[in-house]
């Protein structure tokens, strides 16, 4: 594995601390749900989930259809407990539909399904968490808009769901419903999933990209719809990617960072408002560590663990305390203990202390703080 790759490895990595050590099925004996700071989060269309350092899951916001997963389509406005688990490893919210992994390394999924994006072989809304076949060797998860991506442990990509414009992969149209393997290649490294796109990278640091290629969020230089994965450039010095809602970000081995795609609202990051279909740099510093994509704005964290966003800001989601665009990255705050953010149409954000934040739109209490208050800046969740 090319030593780059180790930037995209700090998900997987946090994913292995939890399989080896934080949660597996046996909480606190003393109280189960006293507030415990949160090791991960996730941030759906307009509810929000996190994982508790004890392995707990918890979840908030809107819940229509169950993506919340406690068996209910009652919204909730702050944090609540998912099940009586305890070894939930990772999360990952989509649109509207919820994946999972545990400390075993099997699958579980949630939510809308109307595409078969839960997996379970219907097209049946999910309103629990449910099994998705009886493997144990998941170890990442991507859910998008309508459809997922995922990896195993031997390096193997699988995809299912909604797959307008080829975004699954597997050189057709037509929709799955339950996992499906993408080629044979295994040596896969880093996955996403956004609207209609999908990217990728390989254990050789090459970068691939397939779907919908409507404002160049492919990279390859057209506007042409791929259904398999293509490779982009000849360059082999990639690490991370993140599919965002039309537009797309990578980093590099050196910790630059690059954008394409569409950029009406300056979610590229790159002083401009107009689109490319192919890798452009963002800035020339290069400490980026991690990236975050939310549905046309972006939030990335520097190896400083600084925080900084751009892109679209109507409901105050990049957390400047205003509500105006920006094309460039701006610095939010001077705090330098940012540790990990997830974004959708609000932001969430977590701090080395496991505090939780959140800022940005709020009509469905996905913020967790009581209201259906936007806040433009990141406010304090829980204690």
């Amino acid at each position: 594995m090319k030593n780059g790759v180790l930037i995209f490895s700090a998900a997987l990595l946090f994913a292995s601390l939890l399989f080896l050590g934080c949660g597996g099925g046996a909480g606190p004996a003393d109280d189960p749900i006293r507030p415990l700071p949160f090791a991960s989060v996730s941030a759906g269309g307009e509810y929000s989930f996190g994982i508790r350092t004890d392995g707990s899951l918890w979840a908030w916001g809107w819940n229509s259809i169950g993506q919340l997963g406690d068996g209910t389509t009652v919204t909730k406005r702050v944090p609540t407990r998912i099940g009586s688990d305890y070894d939930w490893a990772s999360v990952s919210a989509g649109r509207n539909q919820t994946l999972g992994i545990k400390t075993d390394r099997s699958l579980w999924a949630w939510g809308h399904n109307n595409f078969g994006q839960v997996g379970d072989e219907t097209t049946v809304d999910k309103h629990s968490p449910v099994r998705i076949g009886s493997d144990n060797d998941w170890i990442f998860v991507s859910a998008g808009m309508l459809h997922n991506l995922a990896l195993k442990t031997d390096g193997s990509l699988w995809a299912w769901g909604h797959n307008q414009f080829g975004k699954l992969g597997d050189g057709t149209t037509v929709d799955r419903h339950a996992p499906i393997k993408v080629g044979t290649d295994t040596d896969w490294v880093s996955v996403s999933s956004g609207d209609q796109h999908s990217l990728g990278v390989k254990e050789d640091g090459t970068l691939w990209a397939w779907g919908n290629n409507m404002n160049g969020q492919l990279g390859d230089g057209t506007n042409a719809h791929k259904n398999v994965p293509t490779k982009i450039g000849n360059e082999n010095d990639w690490a991370y990617v993140i599919a965002a809602s039309t537009h797309s970000f990578a980093i590099k081995e050196d910790g630059s960072l690059w954008s394409w795609g569409y950029n009406e609202r300056g979610q590229l990051g790159n002083g401009a408002n107009e689109n490319t279909n192919t890798p452009d740099r963002v800035g020339g510093e290069n400490n980026w560590t991690h990236f975050f994509d939310g549905f046309n704005h972006n939030i990335a964290l520097k190896a400083d663990g600084s925080l900084w966003a751009w892109g679209l800001n109507t409901w105050g989601e990049l957390g400047d305390g205003t509500t105006t665009d920006r094309n460039i990255p701006i610095r939010i705050g001077l705090d330098t203990n940012w540790f990990y953010v997830s974004v959708g149409f609000h932001s969430l954000g977590l701090k080395a202390d496991g505090s939780l934040w959140a800022w940005g739109s709020n009509n469905h209490g996905q913020l967790g703080d009581g209201t259906t208050t936007d806040r433009h800046s990141p406010v304090r969740i829980g204690p």
